[in-house]
């Protein structure tokens, strides 16, 4: 069965591919293959938020229609990220990188385990996600806030 994956894009890092918007772009395309790319924001430029000593970031969304299910759609999200040269164990928690790839939104998913928590816990009070989303998603809900994306973004004031 077919469903509507939200997907974070993020980096502040030049990699193989260019500078931060070519590396999403490969990014993208390289998520494209696990399903089919519906939608795509525009690139947010943006300040980091928590390890604040790095360079601004690049951020966008994309809405992916996929067969995975999301534990398997989050384990090939981050092998993209490994495969374009991310390894999270090797750097701060928050710190640079060449790709970030966040499962926000999972159709009407909501599931807790020790790998993947959806919605993203951090969904709804972070604006360099939900500008982007909105873009492409305004009117998808957050399953648990009964909120739509947009009606998060408004609530950031």
């Amino acid at each position: 069965m077919k469903e509507v994956a939200a997907v974070a894009l993020g980096s502040n890092l030049s990699s193989a591919w260019g500078d931060r918007a070519a590396t999403l772009r490969e990014a993208i395309e390289r998520v494209g293959a696990l399903g089919v790319v519906r939608s795509v924001s525009s690139f947010y430029d943006t300040e980091p938020v928590g390890y604040l000593d790095q360079p601004r970031f690049l951020n966008g969304a994309m809405l992916l229609e996929t067969e995975l299910g999301p534990l398997e759609l989050l384990r090939e999200l981050l092998a993209v990220e490994k495969t374009m040269g991310r390894d999270r164990s090797k750097v701060e928690a928050k710190g640079p990188r060449v790709v970030d790839l966040d499962l926000l939104l999972f159709g009407d998913a909501v599931l807790e385990t020790p790998e993947l928590t959806l919605p993203h816990p951090a969904l709804a009070e972070r604006r360099f996600v939900l500008q982007p989303l909105a873009e492409v998603a305004a009117t998808m809900r957050h399953p648990v806030l009964r909120l739509t994306v947009g009606e998060l973004l408004v609530r950031l004031g």
